[in-house]
C-alpha cells in the first residue's frame, strides 16, 4: 500500500511504470508520456460512395450520421414515398433519388448501401444488394422472421463484400472498454444481469391516408414485426450474449397492452427472462407506457457490478472485493446508495493530452452508438476487414430476439435449439 500511495497523479499522467500490471489492461491505458494528441486512426480514404434505402425516421437518423463521415458522399436515396425523399434531400441535396431500390442498386456510383426499410422487407432488398456486389449495412433486426434472417446471413457469409448488421452496441468503444474489464474478471463469479428500455410513446404514426398509415405502423402488425423485443430489446440482449460469451439456452416471457387502450396485437409492455449456461439469468423489460429510469444494462458478480447507461459506465465494487489499484485515480459518482467508479473508454487519448482518465471528459463528444457503427462499416470497407457485427452475429441475435418475442406472445418457456443458430 505504501508503494501505491507514493504514486502521485502527475506520475500517473506521465505514464510512470506502475507495479500493478492490471492498470494498463483494465483501464485501457498504455505507458505513454505527455505528447501531442494522437491523430485519428480511422482511415478516410479511399472514398466510399453511399446509398440509403428507406428514408423514414431511422433512415434519416442514419443519413445525419452518414453526412458527418469524411470522404463518404451520399450519392443516392431511395424511398417509395416521395415526401420522404424530399426530406432526405435536405441533408443530401446532391443525391440522386429513386422510388425503386433496384434502380438504386443499378446505380454504378453507389458502392455501399444502408438498408433502413421495415425489418420484414429486409430479405429482398439485402439479397438484391449482395447480388449487385454492394457493401451492405442492414439495420437490426436482420429480419423479423428466422427463415428470412437465415437467407440473408447465408448469402452475406459467402459474399466477398462487407456485410454489417446494425447491432450498434457491438461497435461502441465504450462497450468494448467495459468488456476489457469483464475479461479481467472484475465481476468475480458472474451472478446475473438485467436491462430495460422505458419510454412513454405510443409507437403510432398518424396519417390521414389509411394505406400510408398502415405502412407507417408496420411495427404494430405481428405478421411484420418482432415487437418490442425484436425492434428494441435485440440490442440489449445481444450485449448479454456478448458479455456472457454464450447464447441463451431458454427464455420465458410475458406481455400485455397496459398503456394504450386501442386494440393491439403487439404488446406495449413486455418482460423476458433468459437462461444462460451455468444457471446465469438475464432479465429484460420494456414498456411504451412509462419513461422512469429510461434504459440501462447491468451485469452483476460476486465482486462487483457494472452498469452501462448510453455512453457512460460505472464499476460498483463489493466491500470484500479485491483491491484493483487503479480505482484511486478514477472519478467516483454517486449511484443511489452506491459509489460508482467511472470507466472511461478513451483513457489512452486522455493521457496523451496530459489529462487524467476518470476526471476529464471523454474526447469523443458528439459520437453515439450509431456513429460508431457507421464508422466501423466504412473502416471495414477501406481496410477489407470484418465488421464488429457481421452476418453470423446478426443472425444469432435475431434468432434470440424472435424466439423471445414468441415466448412473450404465447406466455410460454422456449428452449433454444443449437441448430436454430447454425448456418448451412
Amino acid at each position: 500500500m505504501e508503494e501505491r500511495d507514493a504514486l502521485n497523479r502527475r506520475d500517473f499522467v506521465k505514464g510512470a511504470a506502475l507495479t500493478l500490471g492490471t492498470l494498463a489492461m483494465a483501464a485501457g491505458v498504455e505507458e505513454v508520456r505527455a505528447q501531442p494528441a494522437p491523430a485519428d486512426d480511422v482511415p478516410t480514404s479511399p472514398a466510399v460512395s453511399l446509398g440509403l434505402i428507406g428514408v423514414g425516421d431511422r433512415g434519416r437518423e442514419l443519413l445525419a450520421v452518414m453526412a458527418r463521415m469524411k470522404n463518404a458522399p451520399v450519392v443516392a436515396l431511395c424511398d417509395t414515398y416521395a415526401p420522404m425523399l424530399k426530406r432526405g434531400q435536405e441533408v443530401a441535396p446532391k443525391a440522386a433519388t429513386y422510388a425503386d431500390y433496384r434502380q438504386l442498386l443499378d446505380d454504378k456510383k453507389v458502392q455501399a448501401v444502408f438498408i433502413a426499410t421495415p425489418s420484414y422487407q429486409h430479405k429482398d432488398v439485402a439479397l438484391a444488394a449482395i447480388q449487385a456486389g454492394k457493401h451492405v449495412y442492414c439495420e437490426a433486426p436482420l429480419a423479423s422472421a428466422i427463415d428470412d434472417a437465415k437467407a440473408i446471413a447465408y448469402a452475406a457469409k459467402g459474399a466477398k463484400q462487407v456485410f454489417q448488421v446494425g447491432q450498434q452496441a457491438r461497435a461502441n468503444p465504450q462497450h468494448h472498454h467495459v468488456d476489457n474489464f469483464l475479461k479481467l474478471g472484475v465481476l468475480g463469479k458472474t451472478i446475473q444481469g438485467r436491462a430495460q428500455w422505458h419510454r412513454k410513446t405510443s409507437w403510432v404514426e398518424p396519417h390521414p391516408n389509411a394505406q400510408r398509415r398502415a405502412e407507417l405502423n408496420w411495427r404494430l402488425d405481428p405478421a411484420k414485426s418482432a415487437g418490442l423485443m425484436g425492434e428494441l430489446g435485440i440490442h440489449q440482449v445481444d450485449m448479454a450474449s456478448w458479455y456472457f460469451r454464450s447464447l441463451p439456452q431458454a427464455v420465458v416471457g410475458f406481455g400485455a397492452n397496459r398503456a394504450w387502450e386501442e386494440d393491439r396485437k403487439v404488446p406495449d409492455t413486455i418482460q423476458a427472462i433468459f437462461q444462460y449456461p451455468g444457471g446465469v439469468g438475464f432479465t429484460y423489460d420494456a414498456t411504451l407506457g412509462n419513461s422512469f429510469d429510461r434504459a440501462y444494462e447491468l451485469f452483476m458478480g460476486t465482486d462487483s457490478a457494472v452498469l452501462l447507461r448510453g455512453e457512460r459506465a460505472w464499476l460498483v465494487k463489493e466491500n470484500d472485493a479485491p483491491i484493483l489499484g487503479w480505482e484511486v485515480y478514477a472519478r467516483k459518482d454517486n449511484l443511489a446508495e452506491d459509489i460508482g467508479i467511472v470507466l472511461v473508454a478513451d483513457a489512452t487519448k486522455l493521457l496523451a493530452l496530459g489529462l487524467e482518465p476518470g476526471k476529464a471528459e471523454s474526447t469523443t463528444k458528439g459520437k453515439d452508438a450509431t456513429y460508431y457503427s457507421v464508422e466501423d462499416f466504412l473502416t471495414s470497407i477501406r481496410k477489407n476487414t470484418k465488421p464488429k457485427c457481421g452476418p453470423v452475429q446478426g443472425f444469432q441475435a435475431a434468432v434470440v430476439a424472435i424466439k423471445a418475442n414468441e415466448a412473450i406472445l404465447t406466455g410460454t418457456k422456449i428452449a433454444y435449439q443449437k441448430e436454430w443458430f447454425a448456418l448451412p
